[in-house]
Order: structure tokens, then sequence, then C-alpha cells
């Protein structure tokens, strides 16, 4: 199977994603049914390494002198927990396991824009496959999805916490406490929740997207010998980004929950 052999062919054939439609499978790459394969196998991958790996130091944990391994795992939980009791003051067991969920299992599936752009989709060529994209999380159907996860929460902490008819009031009856403005209050605060979703969702992608095409074009653009030049400098760069997009992506979970669990 021959592979790109212009640079836009070459930048075009990194940003596809290897779909049913692309398979034959389904007749329309917008169709409904249509599935992004690798995105749904790395996504699932980065989740089982991270549960795989801190299941692991659990069951091998101790009291005495840790080793390094568990000391990291130690040093994550540690600042997952801090900051969930900085930002969330009720009381609720799900918020700091899914944090520590929502934190690491993110920045793996960022960390994948470090592996070299050619090296996977090489090697899946060689293998038959035509497209092959690593990252997850520059795949805007991953990063909604997640965030739809979490819009679900919020309305179902709303609804416990404040009960229905509380959670129509903080829809209607803020900013204006009057029965005048309940048309202008839920337009407004609708907007808002709505936003929480759609804003969590697209930053991600948005960051890891950007990121990914200029590990791309780095390669498309330079030759061989000279894309370190650009692509270490660039990487050790995107070490912060990925982190701090996981780090993001966690705050504003914690911080829509919070507010979701707080009785006006």
């Amino acid at each position: 199977m021959s592979g790109p052999e212009t640079v836009s062919e070459y930048i075009g054939h990194h940003l596809t994603n290897l779909s049913l439609a692309k398979l034959g499978l389904v007749a329309d790459e917008a169709s409904f049914w249509n599935v992004y394969i690798d995105s749904l196998i790395f996504s699932v991958l980065t989740g089982v390494i991270f549960l795989w790996v801190f299941r692991s130091v659990a069951k091998k944990s101790t009291v005495g002198v840790p080793g390094k391994l568990q000391c990291f795992i130690e040093m994550i939980v540690e600042f997952v927990d801090h900051t969930v009791k900085d930002i969330f003051h009720g009381k609720n067991a799900l918020i700091a396991p899914l944090s520590l969920t929502i934190f690491v299992w993110v920045f793996l599936m960022n960390f994948m824009d470090l592996i070299p752009v050619d090296f996977i989709p090489h090697a899946s060529m060689l293998m038959g496959v035509p497209y092959l994209r690593v990252v997850p999380s520059a795949d805007v159907n991953v990063t909604l999805s997640m965030s739809l996860g979490v819009f679900i929460l919020i309305l179902y902490y709303s609804i416990k916490i404040k009960g229905i008819k509380g959670f129509s009031k903080e829809l209607t009856l803020q900013p204006f406490n009057h029965w005048a403005f309940i048309p202008i209050n839920l337009l407004l605060e609708g907007v808002t929740l709505l936003s929480k979703p759609i804003s969590l969702g697209l930053r991600l992608f948005g960051n890891m997207y950007a990121g990914e095409l200029i590990f791309i074009l780095i390669a498309g653009l330079l030759p061989w010998w000279s894309q370190w030049v650009l692509s270490v400098p660039w990487a050790i760069f995107h070490i912060l980004v990925i982190t701090l997009q996981a780090f993001i992506f966690m705050v504003l979970t914690i911080v829509y929950l919070s507010q979701a669990s707080e009785e006006h």
C-alpha cells in the first residue's frame, strides 16, 4: 500500500481517522452510525493502562518504604484529593474518584501526541490499515462524549440536590427574580448551562488538535534529518500543554459539579 506523495496529501492522511466509512462498512462518512475506530481503540487502551497500573500499585502498596512508582501514584492521588477539597465543599463520594479518572485518563490520551507522528501510522500501513490517528483527545467526538457525561452528572445532581422545583426556579428566576423576566432568565441560564459541556469538550479538542497539527506540519515540511530542530522543543513544551489540558478538564468538572450541588 503506497503512502501519501505530496505534503498536502501527507497532512490530510495523518488527520484522517480510521472509520467504518473508510473500511466500506458504512455508506457515508457523515452517517450517524459511522464510528472512528482508532479513537475508540486508543481511548479504551489508555483507559485500560490507567486501570491496570493503578490497580497493580494498589495491590502491591506497602506502609514501609514505597517504591518509585508507588510514590508517583500517591503524589497524583494526593494532588487530585487536595484539588477536590479546595473546590468542592460538599460531601460526595463520586467526585474524587471521578476527578482522578478524568485527570489521568485525559493525560494519557493527550500523551499519545508525543509519539512520533509517522511511527504508528506507518506501521499500520505496512499491515494494510490505510489510516490511523493515535490521539483520541484530538477527535471532537471523544472530547464531547466525555463532556456529555459530565453534563449528565450536572443535571443529575442539580435535580437531586435542589429538586425539580428548585432547579426550575434556578433556571427561570435568576438573575432577575421576577415572573415577568422568566423568558429572559430561561434564555440566559439555558445558554449558560448548555455552554458548559460544549466549552469543556471543544477546549480540549482544540488544543490537542492544534498540537497534533504542528507535529504533522514539522514532519511534512522539513527533511527527516532536520525535524528534531523544531519537533524536540515543541515536544518539551507540549508536555506542559497536555498536562495543563488534563488539569483544566478536571478542575472545570469539579467546579461544574460543585455548582450543581449547591442549594441557592
